[in-house]
């Protein structure tokens, strides 16, 4: 079978530590992204599931941007950071 060449971005961080936990596992990121590919194929669907961050859900975005407009409003209480010692 023909081999080709694919290109793809991700952060560098990203990439560095897929590299090291790929290293880890004994597979190259080629082998593991041919191996997803693969699964992918046969299976019709992502191999894994795929779930949001809870951050992002709606009930927590309406939160943030109600908090948001009390801050711009001025309907918020501002508190002193008290820093406390502790014991040694």
């Amino acid at each position: 079978m023909a081999q080709t060449n694919i290109n793809i971005r991700m952060d560098e961080e990203l990439k560095k530590q897929f590299e090291e936990f790929c290293s880890n596992i004994g597979m190259s990121m080629t082998t593991a992204i041919c191996v997803f590919a693969k699964m992918a194929v046969k299976e019709q669907k992502i191999p894994f599931e795929i779930v949001a961050d809870p951050f992002y859900n709606l009930t927590n975005i309406e939160r943030l941007k109600k908090a948001v407009k009390d801050v711009e409003n001025g309907k918020v209480t501002v508190h002193d950071i008290i820093e406390v010692e502790e014991d040694e």
